[in-house]
């Protein structure tokens, strides 16, 4: 076999599954969605809340960029592969980075422009395999012409001028980066390619399963340092209840719904629910999660800590808010995934999300363990009502035939 061969770039066949190094990659991002929950534990401020958002926007953007990659060539074949592992390495970078992403630490390099320069380089990156993988595809070679030259002007270019300023100014910056990264990308056109729609809904799925990890892996840091009592124990069970019920929503019927009108999809209207549904739709939802994980962190700090807290003590401002608003966010966000792909409003959901948001000043009077406790009831009532009212079209879509 040729060198050249060996380095010979291989589509994505229809039906593909994710591949080995894809998951491989995305302990990359497992990693970043850390320190993301620990950078927004370590100051409850709005401001530091808006920091965190803006990190875990920049992190998503880069994984995003991959996913689409990753269901164009083959990502552990060739030349691809080597281009992974170097976005990995410049992500990983800025993720050992969070910390300081808008404040430089003493010593060392400064932490604004290293996250600033490892995103570029991740984004380099993915540019210059997209124009490789279009070499043969005219239309996919319009595109990413077109959407590079306004995605790495505004966003990276910003983000590299928005490391050398500081206060409001850098806040401001990171925004404008980040939005219009975002709002470039909805307007550069339709000329993508989604080769498998299985490997695309499984790519974002699995994204999922890994924002909710790490609000388990919350659960076991607030409590870590803390002997184990009843209330560790049930405020542990809650938390991990509520994360599997939120898998439960997602995985049951919603997934599925929406990857058979993708498979089934073609032309602008295939790459119109990738993007919309899987690109912008999931950030709220992984955005939610993480708010999630503060919550549970806080939450089961105050439950086992003794000798800070009570077990009367109620949770309230912001961590209140992120425990409550973050289920609120991602049912919001799993709502609009299903809606604009199949047409169909989850009424139950959207009730639950209004049900939620008014009950945040009723769980602010209220225990820590109970609020927590009343949030887990509100979306069990959900997932029974949703499996027991929707029955059969819930039989139907999970087992349709002619459909995986």
């Amino acid at each position: 076999m040729t060198g050249t061969k060996r380095m010979r770039l291989r589509p994505v066949a229809q039906g593909a599954a994710v591949t080995q190094l894809e998951l491989f990659f995305d302990l990359v991002l497992v990693f970043a969605l850390t320190k993301v929950t620990d950078l927004a534990a370590d100051d409850t401020s709005a401001v530091n809340m808006l920091r965190a958002l803006l990190v875990l926007a920049v992190m998503w953007w880069v994984w995003i960029a991959y996913s689409w990659l990753g269901n164009v060539v083959r990502a552990d074949e060739g030349l691809a592969r080597v281009a992974m592992f170097a976005a990995m390495g410049a992500a990983f970078i800025a993720a050992l980075t969070i910390p300081e992403a808008f404040q430089d630490l003493p010593g060392g390099w400064s932490g604004p422009l290293v996250f600033a320069v490892a995103y570029l380089v991740a984004r380099l990156v993915h540019l210059a395999m997209f124009w490789l993988a279009s070499a043969q595809d005219r239309q996919l070679r319009t595109q990413v012409i077109r959407w590079g030259a306004g995605s790495i002007t505004i966003g990276t270019a910003l983000l590299v001028v928005a490391a050398t300023t500081s206060g409001a100014a850098q806040i401001w910056l990171w925004i404008a980066a980040i939005a219009g990264d975002m709002v470039w990308t909805l307007l550069s056109g339709e000329g993508w390619r989604v080769n498998s729609a299985k490997h695309f809904s499984e790519r974002y799925g699995l994204i999922v399963i890994v924002a909710l990890g790490e609000s388990i892996v919350s659960i076991g840091i607030g409590v870590a340092a803390l002997p184990i009592s009843w209330p560790i124990a049930v405020g542990s069970l809650l938390g991990l209840a509520i994360s599997g019920l939120l898998w439960w929503a997602y995985f049951d019927v919603a997934a599925l719904s929406v990857e058979h009108a993708l498979a089934a999809a073609s032309g602008d209207r295939q790459i119109k629910i990738a993007r919309n549904c899987y690109t912008y739709w999931h950030f709220p939802m992984i955005a939610g999660v993480i708010a999630l994980s503060l919550g549970l962190k806080k939450v089961l700090y105050y439950v086992g800590d003794s000798s800070h807290h009570t077990l009367t003590d109620a949770l309230y401002g912001i961590p209140l808010f992120a425990l409550y608003g973050g289920v609120v966010l991602y049912l919001i966000g799993l709502v609009g995934f299903k809606a604009y792909a199949t047409g169909e409003v989850t009424v139950s959901r959207v009730v639950a999300i209004a049900l939620l948001a008014a009950l945040i000043p009723l769980a602010a009077a209220l225990p820590a363990l109970a609020s927590l406790a009343v949030l887990c009831a509100v979306l069990v009532l959900l997932i029974a009502w949703e499996t027991i009212r929707f029955a059969r079209p819930r039989e139907q879509i999970r087992h349709a035939e002619g459909h995986p």
